[in-house]
């Protein structure tokens, strides 16, 4: 066991992949200077040094030729794994993304795969609304594709390696507040994420929900940065007698919707939190299928704990009063248990 933060996690299931697997690659913007940062984030920092420019390749700054380059070199063989430098660029891939590497296994009866991985960093730091969003909305009815968002370094690296050996395409959403306070680039802000990670080889089932914290009164669902704020919310609740039982679905398609009914039996309330926009965010579809399935499992309504529908702030006060705080999401709850 080794201790890491998520964006050291993440680095080590890239590397131990390939070291395994010479059909595996990376490409993306900024990620293969020597001696640089290894990108926005610093995620690929060093593994030019071990892998050369023909595995870790930088690419122009142009995202449609990254996500064609993906598809390309995935139906020839090979597993490319895309630094899409923030989740917002997304848009510029949008055909390859949404149009074409979802659908080719299906358009051609299962005889042909898309191995690729596309790493987005989601997330409100102050940078306003290109450089913000949080897209899994966008992402989460696109049939074909994988949607995971790991929220510890433990998952991160089971999750990545998963997705780098998934012969369908995987988008990993990053928190950019969570990769953790080691390498060359500190989030004001971030979280500690760091927690002790297994040296062999192991994977994180896609699909799978974990429950972060077991509790009687109320089931939460939440991702990302929203699973540390919850949980601080479940420490302040506790104190009144109100036991959280948190969920972190880790995967949002496939979706583990199972679990959450099963908790929602146990506890017979729900709220979803997320940093998605309420109208059409992924937790929309969490309190559908858990009032088609737990109805009368239900003592209150479901309740959504999001982004209100507006573009987000660069100021840094107004982003704060939009995104979900420990505060409001300790209000939310009470008033849902106490109804």
């Amino acid at each position: 066991m080794a201790e890491m933060t998520i964006g050291e996690a993440l680095r080590k299931a890239m590397v131990d992949e390939m070291r395994l697997d010479e059909n595996v690659f990376c490409l993306g913007q900024d990620i293969g200077i020597d001696k640089g940062w290894g990108g926005a984030f610093g995620i690929n920092q060093g593994m030019v040094e071990e892998f050369g420019h023909e595995r870790i390749i930088d690419t122009p700054i142009a995202e449609y030729l990254m996500g064609g380059l993906c598809i390309g070199s995935a139906l020839a063989g090979m597993r490319p794994i895309c630094d899409v430098q923030y989740g917002d660029f997304l848009f510029n891939m949008a055909s390859p993304i949404f149009n074409e590497a979802p659908k080719i296994s299906y358009m051609s009866g299962g005889k042909m795969g898309v191995p690729m991985v596309l790493r987005m960093p989601v997330g409100s730091t102050g940078r306003g609304g290109q450089h913000a969003q949080s897209l899994e909305g966008f992402l989460v009815h696109t049939n074909g594709l994988k949607v995971i968002c790991p929220s510890d370094a433990y998952d991160a690296k089971g999750l990545m390696t998963a997705a780098i050996r998934d012969d369908n395409p995987v988008v990993v959403l990053e928190h950019k507040l969570l990769y953790g306070n080691k390498g060359v680039r500190v989030e004001k802000n971030a979280v500690s994420t760091v927690c002790d990670v297994p040296d062999g080889d192991y994977v994180v089932p896609i699909g799978k929900g974990r429950i972060r914290r077991e509790g009687t009164h109320i089931t939460v669902v939440a991702n990302l940065l929203m699973v540390y704020r919850v949980l601080e919310a479940a420490n302040v609740l506790a104190e009144e007698g109100i036991e959280v039982e948190l969920i972190d679905p880790r995967s949002l398609l496939p979706f583990d919707h199972e679990l959450v009914y099963e908790s929602v039996r146990k506890t017979h309330r729900l709220v979803i939190v997320h940093e998605d926009t309420l109208t059409n965010g992924w937790g929309a579809e969490v309190a559908a299928r858990a009032a088609e399935n737990c109805l009368y499992d239900l003592d209150a309504p479901v309740k959504r704990v999001t982004v209100p529908d507006t573009i987000l702030p660069c100021a840094k006060n107004l982003e704060s009063f939009l995104v979900p705080s420990v505060e409001r999401i300790v209000q939310e709850i009470r008033s849902i248990v106490n109804l």
